[in-house]
């Protein structure tokens, strides 16, 4: 058998998986990245992970590693610039350095353009050629695929939607710019502009599911009131829904795209959010792309930093 490691390189674990050709999730271990430590401890504890697998899958042919990596990964497909919460990491060449270790062919892809390359091969975008994705998360991510490629721009910094400036007067992003749609609609941004707008709504069922405790709120406690037909919850998801629609708005008008795809944990919220930006993009975008507009929800979900990854090599 061929097989592919798709890894998934985060700030507290890697997590890495085997994959077939046509991507499905044979096996999956994780361990910690050591990202506190510094990019060689990191490559260690990847190249620890594809020997594991290469042991559990003698006389199979291990066909490469994809690692889909947090920051900017410059046009060379291999050097990962300032990813955030790794230690002591300006420029490193992941991609040579997990060679050298691993005796591996390895692609590196920044972690959100990974996810877009996923869906493409192998998830919602499989046979469209123009789509964006959008990964509502911690941050927000974003990926572009045009002509059936991921759009990397001039160093391979493109597709940072997350940081569209949707109000200039905006809340202070941690990026050091203000409005930015992650300062909106991130997840702690979000926990916190709902803890405090909850002060004016003591009726919510939200209230009630955190007991009080404003350091319990997440997503998935705000889609469980607003499942139950709580107003407040609701009102939520139709706001962020309308923040992330219109820096789609923007983006769709820039590249005649009409797509977009979904996912991360924020996406779970379902219709309420998914109708939210539909109505929004079609107020804001123009004519001839507001009546081809789709908004669909990414189908790899909890897979999609393996998938994407692996994605990288079975291009």
């Amino acid at each position: 058998m061929n097989y592919i490691i798709g890894v998934d390189l985060g700030g507290t674990y890697i997590k890495a998986g085997v994959v077939s050709k046509q991507g499905e999730l044979l096996y999956e271990t994780s361990l910690p990245s050591k990202a506190e430590v510094s990019p060689q401890a990191v490559v260690g504890q990847i190249a620890k992970a594809v020997e594991t697998i290469k042991d559990k899958y003698k006389g199979d042919e291990l066909l490469g590693v994809g690692i889909g990596s947090p920051g900017m990964v410059d046009l060379d497909g291999g050097t990962v610039k300032y990813p955030p919460n790794f230690a002591n990491w300006t420029a490193f060449r992941l991609g040579e350095e997990t060679t050298k270790k691993t005796g591996a062919r390895v692609e590196v892809e920044n972690d959100a353009n990974a996810a877009a390359v996923g869906e493409l091969k192998f998830g919602a975008g499989k046979g469209l050629k123009n789509f964006i994705m959008i990964t509502l998360g911690t941050g927000v991510g974003g990926g572009f695929i045009i002509d059936g490629k991921i759009f990397r721009g001039e160093q391979g910094g493109a597709g940072e939607i997350g940081h569209t400036t949707i109000n200039y007067n905006g809340p202070l992003c941690n990026c050091g710019n203000h409005g930015c749609v992650e300062a909106h609609v991130g997840q702690r941004y979000l926990s916190r502009r709902v803890a405090e707008q909850l002060k004016s709504h003591p009726e919510s069922l939200i209230n009630k599911l955190i007991n009080g405790d404003t350091e319990k709120l997440e997503p998935k406690i705000i889609s469980q009131a607003a499942e139950q037909g709580d107003k407040f919850a609701l009102q939520v998801w139709q706001e962020t829904g309308m923040y992330i629609g219109v820096a789609v708005a923007s983006a769709f008008n820039l590249f005649d795209v009409a797509t977009l795809i979904v996912g991360g944990g924020v996406a779970k919220a379902g219709r309420p959010l998914f109708d939210s930006i539909e109505e929004t993009i079609k107020l804001r975008a123009l004519t001839t792309i507001k009546q081809r507009t789709k908004i669909l929800h990414a189908q790899l979900e909890n897979s999609a930093g393996i998938l994407g990854a692996a994605a990288l090599i079975a291009e």
